[in-house]
């Protein structure tokens, strides 16, 4: 069940490594500012653990028959970390521009909350690396069968 290469080893690792990232921005958030609602604390949190997810569950799907190219980890990964971040930035722009000011001052490049994007891109591309080292990818995650008599699902009743 959790053997290489399996889906339920690529989710539950992308839902692990999406904890300890969003436990980080959990705990790093009123650091840095201080006034945000906690709600976007335990937001923040859980939106990391679903990312991993999505991204475990998408590592089946490394080829696009429509578009005849190659989807390896490291771009996947990071498509869906950057646009999972990207539609963050719209759900909670007031609170990102208020954490991003505190961090980097009023006046600068970096205050707008869009930024959040980028780090999207680089948690994505962690994430599905690591989902892929421990987890496999493609289509054998779903049609590898691990035998009744070493642990697997039996169909038989």
């Amino acid at each position: 069940m959790f053997g290489k290469p399996s889906i339920m080893t690529r989710i539950a690792v992308g839902k692990g490594v999406g904890l300890i990232f969003g436990l980080m921005a959990f705990f790093m958030i009123p650091a840095f500012a201080p006034g945000v609602s906690p709600l976007i604390h335990w937001g923040v949190l859980f939106w990391y653990v679903t990312m991993g997810a999505i991204i475990g569950m998408y590592g089946v799907l490394n080829w696009n028959p429509m578009l005849k190219f190659s989807m390896p980890w490291w771009v996947m990964g990071p498509l869906i970390g950057g646009w999972m971040n990207f539609v963050l930035a719209f759900f909670a722009y007031d609170a990102l521009r208020t954490i991003t000011i505190s961090f980097f001052g009023a006046a600068g490049t970096g205050i707008s909350p869009f930024w959040i994007v980028l780090e999207g891109v680089i948690i994505g591309g962690i994430i599905d690396y690591l989902c892929t080292r421990f987890g496999g990818e493609g289509i054998e995650t779903v049609t590898a069968v691990t035998p009744p008599e070493k642990g697997g699902a039996s169909l038989s009743h």
